[in-house]
């Protein structure tokens, strides 16, 4: 060590350095792209480092092109206090995770976080890449947007139901219905709140499913329902009470409440033979359309 004066500088000798701050680790952490459909559904984005910025504008470190998400609108980090969480970044549209609005919070394995219109499923431990592989199974299967079967498992599913109605000769049902003046709702109240009605409409019906029957998205704000065993007096009567069950408690949006409706239009099939599942749905559809065309939020069978 030189000698000098009390200011003098100290100088550590040749090969000595000073110890290294010890390495942080808070163990395997990604993001998985759950919504909207696209070429980029599905994708990962391993979180290796201690912050992310998120935002629309390409000098993000992690950019969302779409127009419900602001410049910069949120941030993704670890420390050792909260482990990995989000905090909003004053965005317009909001973050949320499990579909309540955060400021600032702690991030949980499985946590689903929507940025903007964007959604993601949060993922973080030793089995992330087991985890990631049965998430992806599930995107083949399930609607990214309300969590219910989509329209290739629909197809599946119905194909299975149709050949056993006809090999037993038991009756099956199908309830195709939409949401009244959805397009409405989109255009004056903005796309999250068409997202959150499709959402919350999906959350209302799936407790009315029996475990044989399934619930699907079929596309945009049509959805259907396959009835296993059940005859044209079965599928209206149920048609009738998913009707009474959307009507009956207003909406809430942005502080707001308001009405939505559906109709529904019922086909069924009693073992007939050569039935596709491309003509039931039509049955079904043309009576959808009738519930249309006759005034809409009824049921026609």
């Amino acid at each position: 060590m030189a000698k000098g004066n009390d200011n003098a500088t100290l100088f550590l000798k040749k090969g000595v350095a000073p110890p290294s701050p010890p390495k942080r680790t808070y163990g395997d952490a990604c993001l998985i792209l759950l919504y909207p459909p696209g070429p980029d559904l599905g994708r990962r984005i391993a979180l290796t480092r201690d912050e992310y910025v998120v935002g629309r504008v390409s000098d993000n470190d992690i950019v969302v092109p779409r127009d419900a998400v602001s410049r910069r609108h949120a941030r993704i980090a670890q420390s050792e206090e909260m482990g990995w969480y989000i905090e909003d970044l004053g965005s317009t549209n909001g973050s949320f995770v499990n579909d309540v609005r955060v400021h600032k919070k702690s991030l949980a394995d499985g946590d689903q976080v929507r940025i903007g219109d964007a959604i993601y499923k949060f993922l973080s431990g030793s089995n992330i890449e087991a985890a990631y592989h049965e998430e992806i199974y599930r995107m083949t299967i399930l609607d990214g947007l309300t969590g219910i079967h989509n329209k290739r498992y629909f197809m599946d599913f119905l194909e299975r139901e149709l050949a056993a109605s006809q090999r037993h000769g038991r009756p099956l049902s199908l309830v195709m219905f939409d949401i009244d003046h959805f397009k409405q709702i989109n255009d004056t109240r903005g796309h999250l709140c068409g997202d959150h009605v499709l959402k919350e409409l999906a959350a209302r019906i799936k407790p009315r499913i029996r475990r044989e029957d399934l619930f699907a998205r079929y596309g945009g704000e049509e959805f259907a329902v396959v009835l296993d065993s059940t005859a044209l007096l079965g599928g209206v009567a149920f048609a009738e009470d998913l009707r009474r069950r959307v009507r009956a408690t207003p909406f809430e949006y942005d502080g707001e409440s308001f009405q939505v409706t559906v109709s529904l239009g019922v086909a069924t099939v009693d073992g007939e033979s050569a039935v596709t599942p491309e003509e039931l749905i039509a049955r079904a559809d043309e009576k959808l359309y009738e519930a249309k065309r006759t005034g809409r939020d009824r049921v026609v069978g």
